[in-house]
């Protein structure tokens, strides 16, 4: 009987193996069906020269994406040199199925002779692809000289945007080799989603004081890992002379819609055996497709994605067992001769192989794995605790948590004046930061909106993961927190340091930024000129008060109309101290790298490196000249003579201008004359020379009192400039205006001259 029921189990694993077998071989016939992966379309080239064209891209008509012409490739044709495929104005090196194009993007370069004539320029390197952005993650912006500064220019978010970098020396003794810091060399990040970009190098004086050992300025966009390769070095001051062009990655995508609405609209080209994922976290709108993992091939043909055979690419099965590949995966199954029993393969056999020994042999394994377990619970739980407490630990000084104490302590403060919050309680007031929590993203990390335990709304501040500048801004902007309680400046209410990343809690700023209402239409209408004073007035008291009114004076560095926030109110809070400098008590200077904001920086302060409260004052007065006119501090929209507003601002007040750059709803019957005294001391907050500028107490004194001045109408005026009958008189602090005759238009070569003398005049010290 027992014989009967063995043979009867033999013959039934013998049949699963038979059947087992005969899906194999099916198997294997569709993957020997299967056609090799394509990359272009049917009869159209997959390649040009050495670099593979894959649709949608494409090198002749049809071959590429119809919906638009930057998936265009010309293939260059030479006779004596390999085939050069171009995009624009562009050789491409790489196109890559995950979304990134390789292209060899021309450097912009500026040279001048010895007596500071300008010799060979190509200050304007476009990109002609305006539908690819480049790529955030994989580039670098640089600038090399020891006389340059550049600016990168393009549209970001359907609005134009500009970023600069600044590079100064005065001899190649101060150059550290391999260090691209700001001395000889500099470079800076490029945001998500810039688009049709262009850029270029300028000098400050012509390379006249550095061309024995730098006759030339250069900027250009380089991709990362090959600037990480860059080693800079004082060599490169003219050598670069050489080197017409530098690797650069894009970032290309599918149209400018959705996944959902694509598929909707019909127009949708993702293939079978593929997903479809809309970009993210600012890279621009379209989408991009990827094959499903099991599948490989070009996801943008129709049936581009084609099944991997897992077991030639090497996939390993346990012992007794052999790989079987199928659609989309592959299987692990026994030899001939053995079928599967809970896992293992057990040979088919009769009395050596009984059922006892394999269930005998299976439930001791499985107790024994219980009780190695059940034994090691006790110390997984000790040690993890333990871990939990050691991991807080490293990341509180990781994040500086004892250089925060020791400079706490430097400053008679204690970290117990300032909450230290749990990661708990931040991860539960921002839904695990959740990003639909996002307020904005500045230089120094990601703001949160948060709610906390009693229903109090804080903006959590974030600093980057990975980067220990961005640490040591944070114990600063701290530091200098710690100092400050004034009701114009926003309020810290604490910390957390025990997470991977520092963190700092505000006062919640419900109403946005004072450069969002004076530059959106929108709100700037709904900011009257009593609102405006005001607000700056509130600007130059928090100010007055970090430089005057505690025990150690403050520098903030970065004032901006970005970094002033209001309140439902109009109340202004001054914010972002990350770049903020403490005086010591018996300096009035110090000597920094140049930081902060273009359009805003002292020129003294960028032409020196020497940082006095004076640096601030010149920023403060662009805010004033933007509450005035209503216009950006630096806009490369503008005509060459107002890109600048602190200058044309300044220039215009000289020509008799007023009424031409003020912003038309501010100016009223009764206010003129307000207006001109304080367009006058914005004037002498842009002076060129640092002591030339009153100091911040004066000028926050200065605006009270017209604040409080009762205003006294002149007589009539007609704001669009159709009649005026004003005629404000001449001082040596004031202007004339005559609408009647007009006021005189200044020409190129007039600006050139003002700003060549304020600089003169900094650089001579008189």
């Amino acid at each position: 009987m027992l014989f009967c029921e063995s043979s009867g189990a033999m013959g039934f694993h013998s049949m699963l193996v038979l059947v087992t077998w005969v899906g194999v071989m099916l198997t294997a016939i569709m993957a020997a069906a299967a056609i090799a992966y394509p990359l272009a379309l049917p009869n159209c080239p997959d390649s040009c020269g050495d670099v593979k064209i894959p649709y949608p891209f494409g090198t002749r008509e049809g071959c590429y994406r119809k919906e638009s012409i930057d998936f265009f490739i010309n293939c260059s044709k030479s006779h004596d040199q390999p085939d050069q495929p171009m995009t624009g104005n562009l050789p491409v090196t790489n196109i890559s199925i995950e979304g990134e194009m390789d292209i060899m993007m021309y450097r912009s370069i500026n040279c001048y002779s010895q007596w500071g004539t300008p010799l060979s320029s190509n200050t304007d390197s476009s990109l002609r692809v305006p539908s690819f952005a480049v790529s955030a993650t994989k580039n670098k912006f640089v600038a090399v000289g020891c006389d340059t500064y550049a600016y990168l220019n393009g549209i970001l978010n359907d609005e134009s945007f500009t970023i600069g970098c600044l590079s100064k020396c005065n001899n190649t003794r101060n150059i550290v080799n391999g260090d691209c810091s700001g001395i000889g060399c500099c470079h800076i990040d490029i945001p998500e989603g810039l688009k049709d970009i262009d850029f270029a190098a300028y000098s400050f004086n012509n390379h006249s004081k550095v061309w024995s050992f730098n006759p030339c300025s250069f900027a250009f966009i380089i991709q990362e890992d090959k600037f990480d390769k860059f080693n800079f070095s004082s060599a490169y001051l003219t050598s670069l002379q050489n080197n017409r062009s530098f690797p650069m990655v894009l970032g290309w995508a599918i149209g400018d819609e959705t996944c959902e609405v694509a598929q909707n609209k019909g127009n949708y080209i993702c293939g079978g055996n593929s997903t479809c994922s809309d970009l993210k976290n600012g890279s621009g709108p379209g989408y991009r497709c990827k094959c499903k993992e099991g599948y490989d091939g070009n996801p943008y043909l129709k049936d581009g994605c084609q099944d991997i055979d897992e077991c030639k690419k090497g996939k390993k099965c346990p012992r007794k067992k052999f790989c079987v590949n199928e659609v989309g995966s592959y299987s692990c199954l026994c030899y001939k001769d053995y079928y599967e029993f809970e896992g293992v393969c057990v040979p088919i056999s009769p009395a050596s192989q009984s059922s006892l020994t394999i269930y005998l042999a299976v439930g001791i394994s499985i107790i024994s794995l219980l009780v190695l377990l059940l034994g090691c619970s006790w110390i997984y739980w000790g040690l993890k605790k333990r871990k939990i407490i050691k991991l807080k630990e490293k990341f509180f000084q990781q994040n500086g948590g004892l250089l925060l104490k020791q400079q706490l302590s430097n400053h008679q403060k204690s970290i117990e004046t300032t909450k230290i919050f749990t990661t708990e309680e931040l991860k539960k007031a921002t839904n695990n930061y959740d990003e639909s929590r996002v307020l904005g993203q500045g230089g120094y990390g990601i703001v949160y909106r948060g709610l906390l335990s009693d229903n109090t709304v804080v903006a959590i501040k974030k600093s980057k993961i990975g980067d220990q500048s961005q640490v040591e801004q944070f114990i600063n902007e701290m530091i200098v927190l710690t100092q400050i309680n004034h009701r114009n400046v926003v309020k810290l209410f604490g910390c957390c340091l025990e997470t991977e990343v520092p963190l700092l809690v505000y006062e919640f700023i419900t109403n946005g930024t004072l450069s969002n209402h004076i530059h959106d239409k929108s709100l700037s209408s709904l900011l009257s000129w009593e609102k405006r004073l005001k607000i700056a007035t509130e600007i130059a008291g928090a100010l007055a008060y970090l430089h005057s009114s505690i025990s150690i004076s403050i520098i903030h560095r970065d004032v901006k109309t970005a970094n002033i926030l209001l309140d439902d109110n109009y109340t202004a809070k001054v914010a972002d101290f990350g770049a903020s400098k403490l005086v010591p008590l018996d300096q009035t200077q110090l000597n920094t790298l140049v930081q902060g904001t273009l359009g805003y920086l002292d020129p003294e302060y960028m032409q020196t490196s020497q940082l006095t409260e004076k640096s601030d004052v010149y920023s403060f007065g662009v805010i004033m000249a933007e509450l005035l006119t209503g216009k950006k501090a630096l806009s490369f929209a503008r005509p060459e003579i107002d890109r600048n507003l602190a200058i044309s601002f300044v220039s215009a007040i000289k020509e008799d201008c007023l009424l031409q750059i003020l912003e038309d709803h501010i100016v009223s019957e009764g206010n003129i004359e307000q207006l001109k005294e304080i367009a006058n001391l914005a004037k002498r907050c842009l002076s060129v020379r640092g002591e030339d500028r009153p100091f911040m107490k004066e000028v926050a004194k200065e605006l009270e009192r017209l604040r409080s001045t009762e205003k006294t109408p002149l007589g009539n005026i007609d704001v669009d400039g159709k009649k005026s009958e004003y005629l404000l008189s001449a001082t040596s602090h004031s202007f004339n205006i005559d609408v009647g005759t007009g006021c005189s238009t200044s020409t190129i070569a007039e600006y050139d001259t003002i700003r060549e003398q304020e600089l003169k005049s900094v650089k001579d010290g008189g």
